[in-house]
């Protein structure tokens, strides 16, 4: 079954509650977490989180996209995130730092750049709980979808599937109406989607649209027209 979660980075900073609010149907609330050092913007960390989850029934999905997430991860699923993202690139043990995070109640995620290849860390899917695939390189919103991510994604649910893991595949970067379904039928089940969310009238109403989009795409038949 196809999740959306809206990210607030393309929602009003000065409105968090009620943006978050304004999503009430969505699966996960994304939070971009940004320290202007692993990426040259700079956003918001844990007592906005901790705030937010008080604010919010909607579980939290942090993407931390930091310097020493290893030091830093484990205290968003403190602060209440259900789900901590770090990025491959970033962390200096992803093994130990996932089982902290699951230690910690959370699910534990890692995120690759564009550039980054899947493949060398297929050892270390198992530890995983989601895996993320950026579709833009990180660091701002309202980017442009790289159609040339999507050959990863499918090979990363290709590994996925080769290991029978119930782990997620997460897209995040220029997810929208015309992008979302070639996501889907190349394997991916969960997408961020920021400004198709918060930059339409009806925010809950996109987040509905999009998922019907996902779920008719069929990433199952991706599977099977494209797994080797």
């Amino acid at each position: 079954m196809a999740q959306i979660n809206p990210s607030i980075l393309s929602a009003d900073f000065a409105r968090l509650a009620d943006e978050a609010k304004a999503v009430d149907g969505a699966d996960w609330l994304h939070v971009d977490v940004m320290d202007n050092h692993f990426v040259p913007n700079l956003t918001l960390g844990v007592p906005v989180v901790d705030a937010l989850h008080r604010a919010t029934d909607t579980p939290l999905d942090c993407h931390l996209m930091i310097e020493e997430p290893d030091r830093w991860a484990p205290q968003y699923a403190e602060a209440g995130a259900g789900s901590v993202t770090f990025h491959a690139e970033a962390a200096a043990a992803p093994v130990r730092l996932a089982r902290e995070i699951r230690a910690q109640g959370a699910r534990a995620s890692m995120a690759l750049k564009p550039a980054t290849p899947v493949e060398p860390y297929e050892d270390l899917l198992p530890e995983l709980d989601m895996l993320l695939v950026m579709t833009v390189e990180p660091g701002f919103g309202g980017q442009a979808f790289l159609d040339i991510m999507l050959p990863k994604i499918r090979r990363t649910r290709q590994l996925i599937d080769k290991h029978g893991l119930q782990m997620w595949l997460q897209v995040d970067g220029g997810v929208s109406a015309s992008t979302i379904e070639r996501c889907a039928e190349a394997g991916a089940d969960v997408f961020v989607a920021g400004s198709a969310v918060y930059g339409a009238d009806n925010p809950a109403a996109a987040v509905e649209a999009l998922r019907r989009q996902a779920e008719g795409a069929e990433y199952g038949g991706a599977r099977r027209g494209h797994a080797s």
